[in-house]
């Protein structure tokens, strides 16, 4: 997916004035040394040795509630044209470009960039219930968030969306893998795209946002380049990023590992939690295999449930919710002292726990024997 230039190139919008703040984050020398690593993790099952480095990233100041209101319109702006319903935006980054809506079904989003070129904005469109691009955004939900190709039982065996269970709550690693470097996986479009937005920016500041699905390839992009990324809402991701074998930096570096990526959610909304599962779910009787709740990075968890007496209901997941009655909700201290939770790491958290997985086809081809 290419960027139209002569679009990027008219964008003209008044100097940045939201409040940043500079992290550091561990990043490869180069993002094809990323991709030669995946593929070689892939395809090869060995791991190569990256050297990763320790860069100064100016990211947004997610600890402000206006910053963090400003991004949330962001991510809502990516399900909508500007003529629709479209949620004003600070003068900062007041115009933005299409990308993907031309091609009617598949990966969509927006575009946001200052009048200086320093800094892009990328939003990812979530999961659209009904519209052109609603079947490929089951396929990237069932395919991402599922522990097994959205085999949630027998009932399921027709919504499959890929064939690696193997019999017993059993699933093949191997051919979880294979299956995500399909060219229809939205998160393979957005390394394309983010690739585009480089070669024609390559000493911008870029920042990824998202609402739901479109915050999960946010933050996966995040994980994959060393970049800011703000995920609303979304499922976790932590089990997709193993399957789609991101490198990431070794766990005895002395700072925060993925400290660039943070999620934002509230209780009352089971889908980031993993809770919208179970027969008699909206979410199973959608289709939709939601099972994963382990993210990267930290999340900024607003207690919905506690603070304004919502029960857990998946109404509550859309993006509209998110911003005026969660985000921009006004007289409500969060936490002690603080108009937006502290973000804090998911600790000890372990995702489809009934499941084994493992090598069931190799065993099998070298029992064969």
């Amino acid at each position: 997916m290419l960027l139209p230039l002569a679009l990027i190139s008219l964008i003209s919008v008044a100097d940045a004035a939201l409040r940043t703040r500079t992290i550091p984050v561990y990043r490869p020398p180069s993002r094809d040394a990323v991709q030669r690593a995946r593929m070689r993790s892939l395809h090869n099952e060995q791991s190569e040795a990256l050297e990763w480095i320790q860069t100064p990233v100016e990211a947004p100041d997610i600890e402000d509630p206006y910053v963090l209101s400003q991004l949330a319109r962001m991510a809502g702006n990516a399900y909508a044209l500007p003529e629709g319903n479209w949620y004003e935006l600070d003068p900062a980054f007041n115009t933005s470009f299409p990308v993907g809506w031309e091609e009617g079904e598949g990966f969509r989003g927006h575009v946001f960039l200052s009048s200086d070129n320093h800094t892009v904005v990328l939003s990812i469109k979530g999961t659209t219930l009904q519209g052109p691009t609603s079947k490929q955004d089951k396929f990237n939900d069932n395919l991402l968030f599922s522990c097994c190709c959205a085999r949630v039982d027998f009932s399921w065996v027709f919504r499959q969306v890929c064939d690696c269970y193997r019999r017993s709550w059993r699933c093949d690693n191997t051919c979880l893998s294979k299956a995500l470097i399909e060219d229809s996986l939205f998160y393979n479009v957005g390394v394309n795209l983010v690739n585009d937005i480089y070669m024609l920016y390559p000493n911008a500041n870029v920042w990824l946002v998202g609402h739901s699905l479109g915050g999960a390839i946010a933050a996966l992009l995040g994980a994959t380049y060393g970049l800011p990324a703000i995920a609303f809402e979304s499922p976790g991701e932590r089990l997709a990023a193993q399957r789609l074998h991101l490198p990431t930096p070794p766990p005895t570096l002395p700072l925060p590992l993925l400290s660039q990526i943070t999620h934002v959610y509230h209780t009352a909304d089971p889908i980031p939690q993993g809770a919208c599962t179970g027969i008699n779910s909206l979410c199973a009787q959608g289709g939709y295999a939601l099972e994963t709740r382990c993210h990267l990075g930290k999340s900024i968890i607003f207690d919905t449930v506690t603070k304004l007496g919502w029960k857990v209901d998946v109404r509550r997941h859309v993006i509209k919710n998110v911003i005026y009655n969660v985000v921009e909700a006004e007289g409500i201290e969060w936490e002690e002292g603080r108009r937006v939770p502290l973000a804090r790491a998911d600790e000890d958290c372990v995702d489809c726990f009934k499941w084994t997985f493992g090598e069931f086809d190799l065993e099998e081809s070298a029992s064969a024997r």
